[in-house]
């Protein structure tokens, strides 16, 4: 079968045979949201603005017409925040930039999935650590108003933020959270993301758990974003994985943490290569997480677009080799 029909069949009918016990059954449901990664418009991110399709690309709705079809129900779109707002963090936006970008987020919503707004900047605006945590807030105001009656939009703060010196992404993430919510926008989700790349592996030896632990939010909507890889270094830049049992080991720490203090999350990334391991090693990692939703509200995998290429990864249809492996 093609590997996007094995996520989907790993994601939903594991849960199941993963759950003799009647606790067990109760929380082998399907998750909330499972998915992809849609890239295309934070490519290009050394030429900001940037030109259309030379720099950046908006994908394909037939992509989303093709992956919902075959059950998935969630779309990450990374865009770049400087394109969007380019001048400054309180600044206007740019109207070449955001129209396709409603456009396409509504699009998707219009399908009856959710579409996930990811600002891809690393905790950076023009490669700078964000420490402005007023102008942060500020832009996400100013762009959660675009979606403030569309409860099938999600905000994910930002990408991987890493190596920040002494900014606080504590603060960076309330700052988003304060930023939607004053919009008017308090029914949708908000995905908070951690420092080291966000990595579930390390949420808890990096202080990620620790940190992030009293963020707030008066819509209660609050989902710790993760991501993980299963190759040697967990980069996500190998077709190798580990071993068949790299993505439950992985998860352990972090889904302790979630169950301890009483919080959800998501896999924002995963991914593994076109191998016979890496098959083993997902279908692992999604079984664990199915015998755990009562933490875990989904996955989406790293990554589709339509400028991959042979990217190991690509989930792109009809070619992409994640898409494509039997």
């Amino acid at each position: 079968m093609h590997f996007c029909n094995f996520l989907l069949v790993a994601s939903t009918a594991a849960l199941a045979v993963a759950a003799p016990s009647a606790s067990e059954k109760k929380r082998a449901k399907k998750f909330q949201w499972f998915g992809v990664n849609e890239s295309g418009a934070e490519f290009g991110n050394a030429a900001l603005p940037g030109q259309l399709n030379k720099d950046y690309t908006w994908p394909p709705t037939s992509t989303v017409d093709t992956l919902v079809g075959k059950g998935m129900n969630a779309f990450r779109v990374p865009i770049m925040m400087e394109r969007l707002i380019p001048t400054k963090m309180t600044g206007s936006m740019n109207a070449t930039y955001r129209d396709p970008m409603v456009q396409y987020l509504n699009y998707i919503t219009s399908k009856g999935a959710y579409a996930i707004l990811d600002p891809h900047n690393f905790g950076r605006y023009y490669n700078n650590i964000i420490t402005d945590y007023s102008g942060f807030q500020a832009w996400w105001k100013t762009v959660a108003t675009l979606f403030v009656n569309n409860d099938k939009i999600i905000f994910d703060c930002n990408n991987e933020p890493h190596d920040m010196g002494s900014a606080s992404v504590k603060q960076l993430m309330q700052a988003c959270i304060d930023g939607v919510r004053s919009s008017g926008a308090t029914s949708q989700y908000i995905f908070v993301e951690g420092t080291s790349y966000s990595g579930a592996w390390t949420w808890v030896s990096s202080g990620n758990g620790a940190d992030l632990l009293s963020l707030t939010d008066p819509s209660d909507k609050i989902v710790y974003e993760m991501h993980q890889y299963l190759d040697t270094d967990g980069s996500g830049t190998s077709a190798n994985c580990v071993s068949s049992t790299i993505g439950s080991e992985r998860l352990k720490a972090a889904t302790a943490w979630l169950k301890t203090n009483k919080k959800k999350g998501i896999l924002g990334e995963f991914a593994g290569g076109a191998n016979t391991q890496c098959q083993n090693a997902v279908k692992d990692l999604l079984s664990y997480m199915g015998s755990n939703t009562d933490v875990w509200m989904g996955a989406l995998w790293w990554g589709g677009g339509p400028w991959w290429g042979t990217y190991i990864y690509s989930m792109e249809p009809p070619s992409g080799s994640g898409y494509t492996i039997v």
